[in-house]
């Protein structure tokens, strides 16, 4: 059995902890010859064990053969403090889903596994993380901790963001970009004024990630200039994850047959046949992405495209190669 079919085989995200351990296991299983070092597997060398000192990494094995204790020593044991951020604005909980499939994710559900996934990864390193949360306004921040109990805490609020990401669509409405149906639309999610405020609160040098569709009402691109630059104050380092629907909102892959599409973000509406608009939206969306790569190369910032079709791969090694630069 696959990683697809083991995570089709679980019930929703009642068991997120074991789901993103799937994930991640998936992931370093394929991996052929892993530059990336600091798992449990793979050590630097061998030093002889000092009495006094624990005696979790002795190699028993060689023990046996040379009747002498080594201790195994792993690279890249410095630790790291890694600083979560989760957009939960309305347009994150698209496409709409009333059940769960690890094979059809939306955006918020997408976001929460690949961030528990990195959580997973921070935890065999005995890292510390801290999760923020944003939608219309700042909901939560947690600071950056290591223990299990911590671990958990952080679990339990992502769990709390993905009970919200699978709510039924009426079926006499067909939509295109848009978040929670039926749910009251925001009037405003200013992007640049969450992160700012975020910034403010991470007073250490931290691995910042951000998971975020970056679609905002006002998208003023000076603004949201200022607040990434507030985000690498204090020598962070910030990794953007753009997470968008790539047959949809990308591409706008629509059947040419009358629609209503919805902004959640303002409720405003409007009734077309996709075909008279596709060439245009393609035009604007793949400027706005470039754009947007721009303002992130410019400050420093890794940008990465996360397609929620294209699964977890890039998320994980694009986070293992931050990790070991940060480091």
């Amino acid at each position: 059995m696959n990683i697809q079919d083991e995570l089709n085989t679980t019930s929703g995200f009642n068991n997120l902890d074991l789901l993103a351990r799937q994930v991640v296991e998936g992931f370093i299983s394929g991996l052929h010859k892993s530059p990336f070092h600091g798992f449990s597997a793979e050590f630097a060398e061998h030093k002889l064990y000092n009495s006094g000192e624990s005696t979790k990494h002795i190699d028993w094995k060689l023990f046996a053969r040379t009747d002498r204790l080594y201790t195994k020593r792993y690279e890249e044991e410095t630790n790291l403090r890694c600083h979560l951020i989760l957009d939960n604005s309305a347009s994150m909980h698209y496409p709409f889903q009333n059940q769960w499939s690890i094979d059809a994710l939306n955006k918020m559900s997408f976001s929460v596994l690949g961030a528990a996934a990195i959580m997973n990864i921070l935890k065999k390193q005995r890292d510390a993380v801290g999760l923020s949360i944003f939608g219309e306004a700042y909901e939560r921040y947690v600071e950056e901790k290591s223990s299990l109990r911590h671990h958990h805490l952080l679990l339990d609020q992502l769990n709390g963001l993905n009970d919200s990401a699978f709510l039924p669509a009426r079926p006499d409405e067909r939509v295109g970009r848009a978040g929670r149906q039926g749910a009251k639309a925001s009037t405003s999610t200013r992007t640049y004024a969450n992160l700012h405020l975020i910034a403010e609160k991470l007073k250490r040098r931290s691995l910042v990630i951000l998971f975020s569709d970056m679609f905002q009402t006002e998208v003023e691109q000076e603004a949201l200039f200022e607040a990434v630059q507030h985000l690498k104050y204090n020598k962070h380092e910030l990794v953007l994850f753009h997470v968008y629907d790539g047959k949809w909102e990308q591409n706008f892959d629509f059947d040419n047959q009358p629609r209503r599409f919805v902004d959640v973000e303002t409720g405003e509406s409007i009734a077309l046949f996709a075909d008279t608009v596709k060439a245009g939206y393609q035009e604007e969306i793949a400027a706005y992405f470039e754009a947007l790569r721009l303002l992130c190369l410019k400050n420093k910032i890794q940008y990465v495209p996360a397609d929620i079709r294209l699964g977890f791969e890039r998320i994980l090694t694009t986070f293992l190669v931050a990790r070991q630069k940060f480091t």
